[in-house]
């Protein structure tokens, strides 16, 4: 009796634990179920989706575009997936051109790229690209003729361009102040929402423009020696007896026209010019425009004596000087 009574037992307390097994299964189930779809409306989620847009620069080895990681603009580098954006997004696209030492780039940069409200109006209407023109000469020639055909003067940096989904420019300039900026790119989002056929036809004319720059018409059918002569005395009639480099504040290095008279001092045996490129190089090296703590040329003197530097570097300076000195 005993015996029966235990084997009872038993068998309920087996059965009532396999019942207990299939509902913690179906519950488990059904949390994970759960699970999955609270996962998919939470804000983590969503914030992970925000992410694809929001300040793309944060794997670029560029210093000029890590400065700009930070914005609250969503700064994307140079790449054709973003210009098909902007065409599927029916957007316009802003680029903004500069490099790490520029100046008004950084002025620009604090008053409007890192204002919340301009980067809202940025961010909902446009595509923006930051490129830097050190890594990018390039795509800066290319928007640098546009501006110069739309404004019909000089450009500078920061360099600011709006274009067409398929980058071709409709409107640009430099340095512009946060209430100019932002009237700007209001007017011309209301007007691309309404007449998007005049930026095109505009955008069109520009292309044609800069087509027609970059057509080069030789009348010389080749160099004479003559013709080296003359350019050669000519560059020499501006070079600065006591100071060295070309006469005049401020006073740029020229490496391309020191390299041509250093190279020409050579070819005609003359001592004297081969003597002045040299001075040239002792007063620069020795000078303020050179960096004696962490090297490289700062990009022109103010003063005719390479004694107070404007404070910027560029590559291609510091790259043509290296060759000019190790010559």
């Amino acid at each position: 009796m005993i015996n029966n009574i235990f084997k009872f037992f038993v068998i309920t307390l087996v059965l009532f634990s396999c019942g207990n097994n299939t509902n913690v299964k179906k519950r488990s189930g059904e949390m994970k179920k759960e699970n999955s779809l609270q996962n998919e409306t939470s804000p983590y989620l969503e914030r992970n989706v925000e992410m694809i847009k929001e300040n793309n620069l944060r794997n670029e080895t560029s210093p000029y575009l890590l400065q700009h990681v930070e914005n609250p603009v969503y700064w994307n580098p140079w790449n054709k997936k973003y210009l098909k954006q902007a065409e599927r997004e029916n957007k316009l696209v802003i680029i903004s051109i500069g490099y790490a030492s520029c100046h008004w780039c950084h002025v620009m940069e604090r008053e409007s790229f890192q204002d919340s409200t301009v980067a809202e109006l940025m961010n909902d209407k446009f595509i923006s690209i930051k490129v830097d023109r050190e890594e990018r000469p390039d795509i800066d020639q290319v928007y640098m003729n546009a501006v110069q055909l739309i404004t019909g003067g000089s450009g500078g940096w920061p360099l600011n361009v709006v274009t067409l989904a398929d980058g071709r420019p409709i409107w640009g300039g430099t340095y512009f102040s946060k209430e100019q900026w932002t009237s700007a790119l209001k007017q011309i989002s209301k007007l691309y929402d309404s007449e998007p056929e005049k930026f095109i036809s505009y955008a069109d004319k520009v292309q044609q423009g800069i087509n027609s720059i970059n057509v080069v018409k030789s009348e010389i059918n080749s160099f004479e020696n003559i013709d080296l002569i003359k350019y050669s005395e000519s560059l020499l009639q501006d070079i600065d007896e006591e100071f060295g480099g070309f006469r005049g504040a401020p006073k740029f290095m020229m490496p391309n026209n020191l390299e041509f008279l250093l190279r020409y001092s050579f070819q005609e045996n003359k001592e004297d010019i081969k003597n002045k490129i040299l001075k040239t190089l002792d007063m620069m090296a020795y000078g303020g425009i050179f960096d004696h703590i962490e090297g490289g040329f700062s990009r022109y003197s103010t003063d005719e004596r390479w004694h107070v530097p404007h404070f910027e570097k560029m590559l291609y300076d510091n790259g043509q000087l290296m060759s000019l000195y190790s010559a």
